[in-house]
């Protein structure tokens, strides 16, 4: 059985690690720790977590867990996640991954140089839905594929949100925005080589909304969107275009909530559904494979640095600073 700690009582806990550790035997929640310790003890009450740690250090440290999942704020990602590789604890990280590519390079070396597991949360990678949609582009029923559209909006109206603060790693990009980046570079399978970029800035240097535009070296033009401007209306989907047709996947994030694949390929239209079991299952699975036997990730430490490169890009094109710099 994997032991984990969990750093911080975020509200992402539940759904992304307690819940499929509470269905899963191979996994449990033994140790919890918060900057306010009263919260970790409610928290771990609620929860069934048996051990509250009095700090983060005293949990990486702690020698009964062998993982640690870490969705603190993104402005600690690197540090904390870098100090329990250091402690021997494999690693489920949550997005946006780092602050910065370079910080997410210096955690995929330590991964590399202690042989620890180190997983960016892009849960949704590993959902049969996407695993679908990614068989149907990949098997020419499109036809040469044109263009990509990913679209994630979905308003923010709390002024003090840790996303509108841009010391904490603020930014549409990073929280929302971050995953039709990562759906364009995974449903085509590269890495752009012209991005070009505009946003909208809310707080200084905080990005509430940014559309990027890539082209791929397969001549592909795909355009991906974040928005979180107070009265952006709620959207979340991806569109695949190709010369025979296209096809459209609703919620490719938590297909658990409700899902579809739609095609209309040469004038015939069709629609199927998949497993409602949570993508947040399928990706503890894959991090139990990884640590227990060696199994690759589809979102390991090197395509994080991928992912955090392009974000970088995304910012450097809409001509704002990357996160992690001390302005």
């Amino acid at each position: 059985m994997i032991h984990f700690g969990v750093l911080g009582a975020a509200r992402i806990v539940p759904n992304a690690l307690v819940n499929p550790c509470a269905d899963d035997e191979r996994a449990s929640i033994r140790c919890i720790a918060a900057r306010d310790r009263s919260r970790a003890e409610s928290f771990a009450k609620e929860h069934g977590i048996p051990v509250v740690c009095d700090d983060y250090r005293e949990l990486i440290e702690d020698a009964s867990i062998d993982a640690v999942y870490n969705p603190l704020p993104i402005s600690l990602h690197h540090s904390w996640t870098i100090n329990a590789l250091g402690a021997g604890k494999h690693v489920l990280c949550e997005k946006s991954f780092a602050s910065n590519a370079k910080q997410a390079e210096e955690m995929a070396r330590v991964a590399g140089e202690t042989g620890l597991v180190l997983m960016d949360a892009f849960h949704y990678r590993y959902h049969p839905v996407f695993i679908r949609a990614r068989e149907i582009v990949e098997s020419g029923m499109l036809g040469r594929v044109r263009t990509v559209e990913g679209v994630f909006h979905a308003p923010v109206t709390d002024p003090e949100d840790i996303r509108m603060n841009y010391a904490t790693g603020g930014g549409v990009t990073m929280d929302i925005g971050c995953y039709p980046v990562s759906w364009a570079r995974h449903i085509t399978a590269e890495e752009p080589e012209e991005v070009t970029a505009t946003a909208e800035v809310g707080p200084p240097n905080v990005d509430i909304c940014l559309e990027a535009r890539f082209r791929f070296p397969s001549g592909i033009e795909a355009t991906v969107s974040g928005d979180m401007r107070s009265g952006s209306r709620f959207r979340m989907e991806l569109k695949v275009t190709g010369e025979k047709g296209e096809m459209l996947v609703r919620n490719p994030l938590a297909p658990q909530l409700g899902h579809s694949i739609e095609l209309d390929v040469q004038g015939e239209k069709t629609a199927e559904e998949l497993d409602r079991r949570t993508s947040y299952a399928y990706q503890l699975d894959a991090f139990i494979d990884a640590i227990e036997a060696g199994k690759p990730l589809l979102t390991g430490a090197e395509d994080a640095v991928k992912q955090m490169r392009l974000i970088d890009r995304c910012y450097e094109a809409a001509g704002l600073p990357l996160r992690g710099l001390d302005l």
